[in-house]
């Protein structure tokens, strides 16, 4: 293992050294040659309009030939391969939660709710009560170009802006139609995947005074079954570290056959666990292992039933028009739809039955296995039983984008004036279509004892198999959707002249209301469905408005200096449900100074400092205390108490806000340089650092149940609804008392050579993290850190990401190579079993670096028709093997985290396009 992983280091670093020496030869040797002038491009992150090659901020540029070298067939697929990117959410956490494939940005790791997503620069509805907006709502074929600030824009966007800005320009003014199609064949199986979009634009906005463009695009996914992949198909893990084998158990122990709990009223007799059908037969069935710290129960091996990538169909359609009114005005409208139906099949559905002193199943599956003692003092009787016969949990989920933006562009009396109003909306339909049994069916089952919980699938009696056909429960399961109401208009001028040029000046306002709501089915909110909580009904609103102003100085020739001030106002919750106001109205004024100095046409020197803000989520103020879900496996918090389950179990976890919660602030500042002799030679480098403080945080279970005397006041009883016991719960409340610290750099170069036959063309960047600490949930002078390591936000902060591509374009061929380097860390500590000494231990694993090499190809029989053809992955990279247990942070996949890795393994692809 140590072996293989040197291995991969040298390659790396001889891949990444080539590619270096490419670079520096290519650029020197054409600064040689010539002498150009920098090319000046249009910068995101200031109101005031001016063109320069780079501003006094740094921003990553991603134009269409990037985009299509990337193989990538998603907007988050394209952003999250960013080196800068960490901290996102990925699609495949749709494997086991509700998040309907939401996928998200984060920059440098500080999380999807710091980091603002636009849509050409106007804000986007997000999903939930928050502010991170799902990628997946972004039309991919009307991606003209990306634009990334990686550095904080509070000053001028207002919240949510700490860690940057992702910017998705979308086309425009263009004339005639393309036809793209594409097809991805992964060569492992399963997972194949299509796309088609059509693009056409007509009128010119500068001949015939408009222009109107209209994008259609399809996506298809199929799924991938975690038995098609040796690294992902069971949660029973046996492994090689420190020259001693283990075992990560990760199976559950809720299984078919049931097993049983039982508890009793003598507090000095212990809780019992065992299998009826292990005890009778001596084995366990198939997809099941014996019980490693139990010989007496059965444990269900439920990775193997899962779909690590979920079938998904998305439609998308973007239109845009421009009318130019006269010389200086002109009218513009932008209107993106989506439509993403994602269906994500996870195990069959764990659920407790109780079982009746004095029933058949009581007689014949738990008297036999109790002592006279134990049958005196029986308290209650829990089969824990996962409804194999019923099939896997399918949660199908709908998820509709509309945005729709008017406005208009122009000049007056020398201001440049932009204004819009904008109306957008993410809304959800979620659906349960397999999996989950109706209330009054299941329990009629269990009165008459119709079927037996106590044996293996597949040999229920086929009037059993006809009963449980008709108890499935396929229909509705909630609504959601969050709505944003805006207006918005900003303007820029110059306004004197200064030894270094024309100072400009830039003004502007904005008013937003946000509006959150859920709705659980009339069906589910009535309890018909056996052991579901319905989702708690929320109808929410609050407003915002902000004004800001920017000042650009020339103060001296190749010295620029710019400041911007902003004051932003949001109102209290408004409470539709209970029909009362939560928490308070509360402000912030942020600022932003940045100094732009360029000595030569070669080098540029740029720093910047500022302060942000971020409003809480209306949930994390007004959510009153909620079922969300289960904890994981945890030992009872108060041993020998009434409310203690058997052993280590799940307990049911409560979620709740603070009306008194403040907005989350920060402080920041880049220091960077660049170096650019040539248009075919640059390199350059950004130092940030971000401070935050009043973060939204909360003690977690793990500390929690560490620490139960502690955090008491955490502990509540809760009754289960299929069964009527109580039982300890966890309550997980939002408080103002997070802190964290963000600081790396981000590098790149970029080289072109002419070699006579073809031009080589070679780019390499990187972020480079050299802090990632925040105080432990819960605190605010408990310091940790998840640099190089599985943090207790169950998130890894990578100390490298590197991202390199070589292109050789010979006439109408291209080939390019691709590397995408993450490095190694420290695993998430692991309770294991040392099969050599058959004791009980806890292990940290190192996971190694993981690089994946892609190839793409591409050929331009003309102007009018490209072909491009690749492999992802081309050397078939599988995940390294982690250990981590991050449930709804990562999903139900095991034994890797799908966070981090490929899980399809080496793609072929194809990809076509016409133009007419």
């Amino acid at each position: 293992m140590v072996l293989k992983e040197k291995a991969v280091v040298r390659s790396v670093r001889f891949a990444l050294s080539a590619l270096t020496g490419t670079l520096l030869v290519a650029g020197i040797a054409h600064a040689q040659e010539t002498g150009d002038a920098v090319q000046k491009i249009e910068i995101t992150g200031s109101a005031i309009k001016r063109i320069y090659k780079e501003g006094a901020l740094p921003v990553q540029q991603l134009n269409k030939e990037v985009i299509a070298r990337s193989g990538a067939t998603t907007v988050a697929d394209l952003i999250q391969k960013l080196p800068a990117m960490q901290g996102f959410t990925p699609t495949t956490t749709a494997v086991g939660t509700n998040s309907g494939g939401r996928a998200s940005a984060s920059i440098h790791n500080i999380g999807e709710s710091y980091t603002l997503v636009l849509l050409n620069g106007r804000r986007v509805a997000p999903q939930g009560s928050g502010s991170a907006v799902n990628l997946n709502a972004i039309p991919m074929s009307a991606v003209e170009r990306v634009e990334v600030l990686t550095d904080g824009a509070s000053a001028l966007y207002g919240s949510d802006a700490i860690a940057g800005v992702v910017n998705f320009i979308l086309k425009k003014n263009e004339q005639g139609g393309t036809v793209e199609a594409g097809y991805d064949y992964p060569t492992e199986g399963g997972a194949k995947s299509y796309n088609a979009s059509l693009t056409y634009g007509f009128g010119n906005l500068e001949e015939d005074r408009y222009n109107v463009l209209i994008s259609y695009r399809h996506d298809d996914q199929q799924q991938l079954k975690a038995t098609d992949r040796d690294f992902a198909k069971t949660a029973y893990l046996p492994f090689v570290a420190n020259g001693h084998n283990y075992l990560f158990d990760k199976t559950s122990a809720y299984s078919s056959p049931a097993n049983l709990a039982v508890t009793f009223k003598d507090k000095t007799i212990s809780g019992v666990n065992l299998n009826p059908y292990l005890l009778q037969n001596g084995n366990c069935p198939a997809n099941h292992v014996i019980d490693p710290t139990n010989p007496k129960a059965c444990k269900f091996d439920y990775a193997a039933t899962l779909e690590i990538v979920p079938v998904s169909k998305r439609d998308s359609l973007f239109t845009t028009a421009r009318f130019k009114v006269n010389q200086d005005w002109t009218l513009f409208s932008d209107v993106a739809l989506s439509r993403y139906d994602l269906t994500a099949r996870i195990a069959p559905n764990p659920v407790p039955v109780t079982i009746a002193p004095g029933s058949a199943y009581y007689n014949s599956y738990v008297l036999p296995y109790l002592t006279q003692a134990q049958i005196g003092s029986v308290k209650s009787v829990t089969a824990n039983y996962r409804m194999s016969d019923w099939g896997t949990r399918n949660d199908n989920t709908i998820t509709n984008s509309k945005h729709f933006v008017v406005g208009a562009e122009g000049e007056f009396k020398g201001w440049s004036i932009n204004s819009a109003a904008t109306y957008s909306q993410n809304s959800i339909d979620e659906n349960y279509t397999g999996g989950y049994v109706l209330d009054g069916a299941f329990r009629d089952m269990i009165k008459k004892a119709s079927f037996n919980p106590f044996l293996p699938v597949g040999q229920q009696t086929d009037a059993t198999k006809q009963l449980i056909q008709n108890s499935l429960f396929n229909g509705p399961l909630r609504t959601a959707s969050t709505t944003l109401k805006g207006v918005d208009t900003r303007a820029s001028k110059e306004i004197f002249e200064l030894p270094g040029g024309n100072a400009s000046v830039a003004v502007g306002a904005d008013y937003r209301e946000y509006a959150y709501s859920q709705s659980p089915s009339s069906i589910v909110a009535s309890g018909a469905v056996y052991n579901l909580a319905a989702p708690p009904s929320y109808d929410m609103k609050r407003s915002t408005y902000g004004v800001f102003g920017e000042v650009l100085a020339p103060v001296i020739d190749k010295v620029e200096l710019s400041a911007a001030t902003r004051f932003d106002q949001y109102s209290s919750i408004d409470d539709g449900i209970n029909n009362v106001k939560v928490g308070q109205g509360n402000n912030a004024v942020t600022y932003k100074l940045s100094l732009r100095y360029q000595p030569s046409n070669s080098w540029l020197v740029r720093a910047s400092y500022g302060t942000g803000f971020k409003a809480p989520a209306m949930l994390d103020i007004a959510q009153p205390l909620v079922r969300a879900g289960v904890t994981d496996n945890q030992a009872c918090p108060f041993p020998g108490s009434a409310y203690c389950k058997p052993g280590n179990a799940q307990y049911d976890n409560l979620s709740g806000g603070n009306a008194n919660l403040k907005p989350e602030k920060s402080k920041q500042f880049t220091i960077g340089a660049r170096f650019e002799p040539s248009s075919s030679f640059s390199i350059g480098a950004d130092l940030w650092d971000v401070q935050l403080r009043d973060q939204v945080s909360a003690v977690s279970q793990s500390i929690a149940f560490a620490d139960p005397a502690k955090y008491a006041q955490l502990f509540t009883q809760s009754t289960e609804i299929a069964t009527g016991n109580t039982y300890w719960a966890f309550k997980n409340l939002s408080i103002n008392i997070g802190k964290s610290h963000n600081r790396g750099i981000d590098w790149d170069m970029t080289g072109r050579k002419n070699l006579g036959f073809g031009t080589l063309t070679g780019t390499i960047n990187g972020t480079y993290m050299l802090v990632s600490d925040f105080t432990l949930p819960g605190t605010d002078n408990s310091w940790d850190t998840d640099l190089g390591k599985f943090g207790v936000y169950n998130n890894v902060g990578f100390r490298n990401l590197v991202s390199a591509t070589t292109t050789l374009e010979t006439g109408k061929f291209s080939n390019s190579l691709s590397l995408t380097y993450r490095s190694g860390y420290q695993d998430q500590p692991a309770n294991v079993t040392n099969l050599d000494t058959k004791s009980a231990e806890t292990i940290t694993l190192h996971v190694p670096s993981y690089t994946t090499f892609d190839w793409q190809g591409r050929y331009s029989y003309s102007k009018t028709v490209e072909l491009r053809a690749g492999i992802k992955n081309l050397f078939n990279k599988t995940p390294p093997m982690s250990l981590q247990t991050a449930g709804a942070y990562a999903g139900q996949q095991t034994g890797y985290d799908a966070r981090y890795a490929d899980s399809v393994l080496r793609t072929i692809y194809v990809t076509g396009k016409y133009k007419f």
